[in-house]
């Protein structure tokens, strides 16, 4: 009876804590108490029950024509759309280098296969995990690790190490070569089912007892169908074609002649984007200049982790300066979806006045934004104009989208120094803009993070 009547006591006590930290009927009826609707409050809780928030909160204030006018701007051609799908990085990464063509070339217009090295993203990311799986095999299910695999065994999210190692292996290919499809421009669902079919896979890889060398062919098997699924989807990357540029009135600026992808872009880029570039990050939950490298966030086995390094703002600012000074684009990367009008294609921390609507303050900083999962990277963009007053400072930006040319302003978007500030988080600069402290300290050991870091999740 004695045990009997401790356990009861334990329970009892469990249950008075849980209590303590529910909301109980009287703490309810204080809450009701202390928020009476006003007639105001009726009329905005009338008014959200029939409009978007982001409608009514539109700042009024703030709805004056902002300037189009950009002190320094690259000049660029044409606007790209990768439809309903997350290859904002790839469409960035290769606008970066078509902006270097057209202007080194003379063209009218370029725009390079976002198909063609998607089918190989794939494929690659797909021998990625089923590697990485190999390699954990010894591992329970439940390890870190391992769960983060199977998570993500594949995705259409990048960045720009990935299109470094992609274009260094596969080359690049004119847009005409190899056309779109719809799996490409749609990518959810047939993503969906080849993640489907490696989580399978990895399982058998996980389950089977024979040698490391028979693993290896059971995973080039299971390849050989990834293979054969990308090919229905996408289409066959081509090896070898016909090219000329063309005139605006359709005439061959020079006899067309033939080429494989990587020596196409030998002659047509030839830059080393490994060895050439810099990724630099804002990142203010971590120490500025040091050099960090996230485990397992490649795109290929035998390529690059993702490796950057943490700069304060005015740094990145001014690297950025000088690039666009220089007629080079940059590959940028942001939280996209914060603050956003996307009907103006301006991003302005005044864009929007939620507290008036809801009676409550925001008012975490970026540091605490990025350590409570409120803000990150979500997406890839071209920075291409800035405009600076009259002491050299930015007042705006202005980057290069891939949502179209009926998207924003003119297929762009314009953001405030401050947005810029408060929401900017990656850009992918050329060595020769950055200062000898940069490059030096970019040398250093990186720091190595495990993949499930929150910060970096890939750009979609």
């Amino acid at each position: 009876m004695k045990k009997t009547f401790v356990t009861l006591s334990l329970f009892a006590l469990g249950l008075c804590a849980m209590a303590q930290g529910g909301i109980s009927e009287e703490m309810l009826g204080r809450m009701k108490s202390q928020h009476k609707m006003t007639a105001a409050d009726k009329a905005l809780r009338n008014a959200l029950a029939v409009n978007d928030i982001r409608s009514l909160a539109l700042n009024q204030d703030n709805m004056a024509e902002k300037s189009t006018y950009f002190s320094n701007s690259v000049p660029s051609k044409g606007i790209t759309d990768q439809k309903s799908s997350g290859r904002c990085w790839l469409f960035t990464g290769l606008n970066v280098m078509r902006s270097r063509m057209i202007l080194d070339q003379g063209l009218d217009g370029m725009e390079f296969s976002q198909n063609y090295l998607f089918f190989f993203d794939q494929l690659e990311k797909s021998n990625l995990f089923l590697q990485a799986v190999i390699d954990t095999r010894k591992k329970p299910m439940d390890d870190k690790t391992v769960e983060w695999l199977f998570r993500n065994p594949l995705s259409d999210g990048g960045t720009f190490t990935g299109v470094a190692d992609l274009v260094s292996k596969y080359g690049v290919v004119p847009k005409g070569v190899m056309q779109e499809t719809y799996a490409s421009n749609n990518t959810s669902r047939f993503t969906s089912l080849i993640k489907r079919k490696l989580r399978e896979d990895a399982l058998a890889l996980r389950n089977s007892k024979v040698k490391d060398a028979d693993l290896q062919n059971m995973k080039e098997k299971m390849l050989g169908e990834i293979y054969h699924i990308l090919v229905l989807g996408f289409g066959e990357p081509v090896t070898e074609f016909t090219w000329a540029p063309k005139n605006a009135d359709g005439s061959y600026k020079y006899a067309p002649k033939k080429y494989t992808p990587k020596s196409f872009y030998q002659e047509m880029i030839g830059e080393n984007l490994h060895d050439d570039y810099v990724m630099l990050m804002n990142d203010p939950t971590r120490e500025y200049w040091k050099t960090y490298e996230i485990e397992y966030d490649r795109h290929t086995y035998d390529g690059h982790n993702w490796l950057y390094l943490n700069l304060p703002m005015e740094e990145i600012k001014e690297a950025a300066i000088a690039s666009i000074k220089d007629s080079t684009m940059m590959y940028f990367s942001c939280d996209v979806g914060k603050e956003l009008d996307s009907s103006r294609g301006l991003l302005d921390m005044n864009n929007y006045d939620y507290s008036s609507i809801l009676g409550v303050s925001f008012n975490m900083d970026k540091k605490q934004r990025i350590q409570t999962f409120d803000s990150g990277s979500s997406h890839a963009m071209t920075l291409k104009a800035v405009d600076l007053d009259a002491d050299g400072k930015p007042v705006k930006w202005e980057v290069e989208n891939s949502w179209g040319a009926s998207s924003g302003f003119n297929g762009h978007l314009i953001m405030t120094d401050e947005w810029f500030d408060e929401y900017m988080f990656r850009l992918v600069v050329k060595k020769k803009y950055l200062s000898d402290k940069i490059l030096k300290a970019n040398e250093q050991k990186p720091v190595k993070l495990p993949c499930w870091d929150p910060m970096f999740t890939s750009e979609e």
